[in-house]
């Protein structure tokens, strides 16, 4: 008898193409944030790609077929060439973001000229229920009015708006009452990071174990309310708490025996995390596994994009599984979920070891 072929891993899957491919088009920016992992300045930084080496990043892009292209910084209104590069995307009919900082470069005749350019979504930060919580951490008065103004225009131009916000210990306690002041903008995505202790942030920032669990608990709760789609970075152990909830094992999932119980995570990030669906590109060119994963595992100037995700010992290794250390490696969620590369890396200085700021203990 045939064999019918192997369901797909999260390993393979991600082998061949990222899910989502994201360029640093800059480090400049004029806010001051607390946990940037940049350390970004308001100065132009040396050795970025110029635009020519940009249009030849967007044309690999387009080429892979990456189902998502992030342009972020720093700040993306800070580079002289954006709408170049913006124009460039829609022409080759890339589905490609635009990460601004919020700022007054971020007018509303920006926006217009963005969305004429072929932007179909822009993700602005929200890391504050309130004015005194958001201004203190992106380091700049004035920010929180900045982003009410920027998303209710945003939305009023018919453009997809997702909002980012870094959950540290500065807000740990407002999840809800940030989450009830997104409502009224009706999002696509409201997308989750948890602290990593990389460029200005420190450990005293993160939460702990214990803390990170109470919060992926209660992001669960608010998407069982069904206001808006909820996807976390650096905390890929919110799938865990998913399918913990609806009583699915992680061989179910990956096997096909039951319904995604979170499709619009679950489906289109299923295993992805650092260097295993997602591929960074730095503002001089250096391809890392994330942001927040500084490791280079080459330079576009010197190899193509696909080549490097492909081939690179870096990537490689964090696309396997088998590879994972201490309780990670061990774990039954290993394959969808993995831990988080980036905080292993920052606070132990070993990508494959355990995450730290898991509470879960494998069976």
């Amino acid at each position: 008898m045939e064999k019918s072929a192997p369901t797909p891993t999260p390993t393979s899957r991600y082998s061949d193409r990222p899910y989502i491919a994201i360029w640093e088009v800059t480090r400049a920016c004029d806010l001051a944030c607390v946990h940037c992992r940049a350390s970004a300045e308001c100065k132009p930084y040396p050795g970025e790609l110029d635009t020519e080496e940009g249009l030849d990043l967007i044309r690999q892009v387009a080429e892979w077929k990456v189902p998502l292209f992030v342009l972020t910084g720093g700040d993306p209104l800070k580079r002289p060439d954006l709408m170049t590069l913006a124009a460039e995307c829609s022409r080759l009919g890339i589905n490609f973001a635009l990460a601004p900082s919020i700022t007054p470069l971020l007018t509303l005749e920006r926006l217009k000229e963005l969305k004429a350019a072929g932007l179909k979504r822009i993700s602005l930060s929200l890391d504050g229920a309130d004015a005194a919580t958001f201004d203190a951490f992106r380091g700049v008065p004035g920010t929180f009015d900045r982003f009410m103004e920027a998303a209710q225009q945003i939305r009023e131009l018919g453009i997809q708006l997702q909002i980012n916000t870094t959950i540290g210990r500065h807000n740990k306690d407002q999840v809800w009452d940030i989450a009830r002041a997104l409502v009224p903008f009706s999002l696509d995505l409201w997308s989750v990071f948890f602290l990593v202790p990389t460029g200005r942030a420190n450990k005293d920032q993160a939460l702990n174990a214990r803390e990170t669990e109470d919060v992926l608990e209660q992001l669960h709760d608010i998407l069982e309310m069904g206001w808006f789609d909820i996807k976390t970075t650096e905390a890929h152990h919110f799938r865990r708490i998913i399918l913990q909830h609806h009583g699915v094992t992680p061989d179910q999932l990956l096997r096909g025996e039951v319904k995604d119980p979170a499709p619009s995570l679950m489906r289109a990030a299923r295993g992805v995390g650092d260097g295993r669906g997602f591929v960074f590109i730095s503002h001089t060119g250096d391809v890392c596994p994330s942001g927040f994963l500084p490791i280079s595992g080459g330079n576009i100037k010197e190899k193509t994009l696909s080549f490097i995700y492909r081939n690179n010992w870096v990537f490689k290794k964090l696309r396997d599984a088998n590879a994972l250390k201490g309780k990670c490696g061990r774990c039954e969620y290993k394959s969808i979920c993995g831990g988080s590369r980036a905080r292993g890396y920052a606070l132990t200085g070993d990508m494959m070891a355990a995450d730290p700021f898991c509470l879960y203990q494998p069976a």
